[in-house]
C-alpha cells in the first residue's frame, strides 16, 4: 500500500481536491518521515513540526468551506533557505543572517501559496548558494557527495520528506544535485520564474528551478510559478502555459545528442551508461542524431566563473567588509577573485555568453532537444566537494531550459542522468519529451529509507 508520503505532487494534489486524502493525514505522514530521516540525512535548516499541521489544519478547513484555492492545495513543499519566507528565518546558511526573518515573501513562494501549496520549512543550502559542502547526507550512500548547493532539496524530495522543493541555480546547483540524488531537476529559461525575494549569487545567471519525483509534477509546479514579474526586471513578459498539459503529448522526439566537450569528459562508465541510454531512446522511436557545434566550452566556463565571481563580490561586498571571517572559503575566495578581476574581463565574459547563447540556439534548430549526460560522473566520494559543475554551468550560461532525469545506477549504487535542453520559452516541448523519454527510462528506485 502506498503511503502518503510516496504520493507524486499531482497525485497528492488530486487526492485532496477530490476529498480522498487529507491534507492533515499528508502532512503526518510527511513529518514522521522527516523525523525518521532528518538525523541522518540533515536536510533541514528550519523545520517547525507544529507550525506545518497547523497550516495543514488550515488546508483542510479551507477545502470543506470554500474548495481548494489552486492547483497545489494542500501539498507541501520545501524551501531553499535563499528564499525569503515571511514570519520563517531565511539564513543562506551563514551565520550573518542566523537570525534574519523577511517580512515578505519571495515571488516564487508567494505564487506557491496562492495555489495552496503548505511551506513545510526551509531546506539547507551550502553557504550562500555557492560552492563549500553542507552537511546534507546523500541518501544512496552516505560516504558521496549530495551535490550542491541546493543539497537539502534534493535529498528530502529523493527521500519522500516532501515531494517537491525550490532549488536555485547559478552554475550546477539544480541539476547536479537532482542527478546526484536520483530526481528531476528543471532548471528552466533563465527569466521564466521570478528571483524577486531570493538572496542572489550572480544577477545575470541566477535561475530558479524545481526538485520533484516526475516530470509531471516538475511542469505542475512550473505552471503555478512562471511569469513575469514587475519586482524582477529580468522576467520575461512571454506568455506561460500550462505545462501539464505537455505531458503525454510528444511521440518520436527529435532528439541531438551534443557528444562535444560532454563525451569527452565524462568517465567510462557515464559514457557507456549514456550510450545505452541512448540506444534505448531510440529504439522506443526517437529520431536520434548527433550535434557539432564550434564551441570552446572551456572558454564558457571560464566566462561562466568570471561572471559568478564578479557579481558575487558586489552582492556581498559591504558584508565582506566588516564580517570576512564568517565566510566559508570557497564563497571568500569568490569574491576575493571577484574584487581583483579587471572590468575589461568581465565585459569580455558577457559578451562570450551572449554569443555562446546565439550558437546554442542555432545548434537545436531542427531538434525538440539536445541531450548529454547530467554530470561527467556518479557522485564523488568525498564529502568535502559538492562536486563538478561543467556540464550544467553551460546551460546556465546561455539560459536554456534544462532538465536532469535519473537513468539508473552505477556500480556503487548511486545514480546517474541524462540532461535534455530546450530552446528558449519552450518548456512546454522540454516537459513534454522529457516525461516521453521519463517512461522509456522507467527509472522508478529509491534510496533505501
Amino acid at each position: 500500500m502506498t503511503e502518503p508520503y510516496q504520493l507524486s505532487v499531482a497525485q497528492a494534489a488530486s487526492q485532496i481536491r477530490a476529498k480522498q486524502l487529507s491534507p492533515v493525514a499528508l502532512m503526518e505522514s510527511l513529518l514522521a518521515r522527516c523525523a525518521a530521516l532528518e538525523p541522518r540525512l540533515k536536510a533541514w535548516v528550519t523545520l517547525d513540526p507544529n507550525g506545518a499541521m497547523e497550516s495543514a489544519r488550515q488546508r483542510e478547513s479551507e477545502l470543506m468551506r470554500e474548495g481548494p484555492r489552486g492547483p497545489l492545495h494542500g501539498v507541501p513543499v520545501g524551501i531553499k533557505d535563499i528564499y525569503n519566507t515571511q514570519d520563517m528565518r531565511t539564513t543562506c546558511c551563514s551565520p550573518i543572517y542566523a537570525d534574519f526573518v523577511p517580512d515578505h515573501d519571495s515571488t516564487a513562494v508567494a505564487l506557491l501559496k496562492r495555489a495552496g501549496a503548505i511551506i513545510m520549512g526551509k531546506t539547507v543550502t551550502t553557504q550562500f548558494a555557492c560552492g563549500d559542502p553542507s552537511p546534507t547526507v546523500n541518501p544512496w550512500n552516505a560516504l558521496h557527495t549530495p551535490g550542491g548547493s541546493s543539497s537539502g532539496s534534493a535529498v528530502g524530495a529523493a527521500t519522500g520528506m516532501f515531494p517537491a522543493s525550490l532549488g536555485t541555480q547559478t552554475g550546477g546547483s539544480v541539476l547536479r544535485p537532482a542527478a546526484y540524488n536520483g530526481v528531476v531537476g528543471l532548471k528552466p529559461t533563465f527569466g521564466r520564474i521570478s528571483r524577486y525575494g531570493v538572496y542572489p549569487v550572480s544577477w545575470s545567471l541566477d535561475t530558479m528551478g524545481t526538485f520533484t519525483r516526475s516530470v509531471e509534477d516538475a511542469a505542475l509546479m512550473l505552471t503555478v510559478m512562471a511569469g513575469h514579474d514587475i519586482n524582477d526586471s529580468h522576467t520575461s513578459p512571454r506568455e506561460t502555459a500550462d505545462y501539464s498539459q505537455a505531458i503525454g503529448s510528444h511521440t518520436q522526439p527529435r532528439i541531438g545528442v551534443l557528444r562535444t566537450f560532454f563525451f569527452e569528459r565524462c568517465n567510462d562508465e557515464v559514457l557507456r551508461h549514456t550510450e545505452a541510454v541512448i540506444d534505448s531512446l531510440r529504439s522506443a522511436g526517437a529520431v536520434v542524431e548527433d550535434v557539432q557545434i564550434p564551441v570552446d566550452f572551456d572558454t564558457v566556463l571560464a566566462a561562466q566563473r568570471v561572471l559568478m565571481s564578479v557579481e558575487g563580490a558586489a552582492v556581498h561586498e559591504e558584508n565582506f567588509r566588516t564580517r570576512a571571517d564568517d565566510f566559508a572559503p570557497v564563497v571568500r575566495e569568490m569574491i576575493e577573485m571577484g574584487m581583483i578581476t579587471p572590468g575589461v574581463t568581465y565585459v569580455q565574459a558577457q559578451r562570450t555568453r551572449r554569443r555562446f547563447r546565439r550558437e546554442m540556439e542555432q545548434a537545436i534548430q531542427g531538434f525538440d532537444v539536445l541531450l548529454t549526460p547530467s554530470t561527467p560522473a556518479a557522485a564523488p566520494r568525498d564529502r568535502s566537494t559538492t562536486g563538478d559543475p561543467m556540464f550544467q554551468a553551460p546551460w546556465t550560461t546561455c539560459g536554456l531550459p534544462t532538465v536532469s532525469l535519473p537513468s539508473g545506477l552505477n556500480g556503487d549504487g548511486v545514480p546517474l542522468g541524462i540532461q535534455l535542453a530546450g530552446a528558449p520559452f519552450d518548456e512546454e516541448r522540454l516537459l513534454g519529451v522529457a516525461h516521453w523519454c521519463e517512461r522509456v527510462l522507467d527509472f522508478t528506485l529509491t534510496p533505501v529509507g
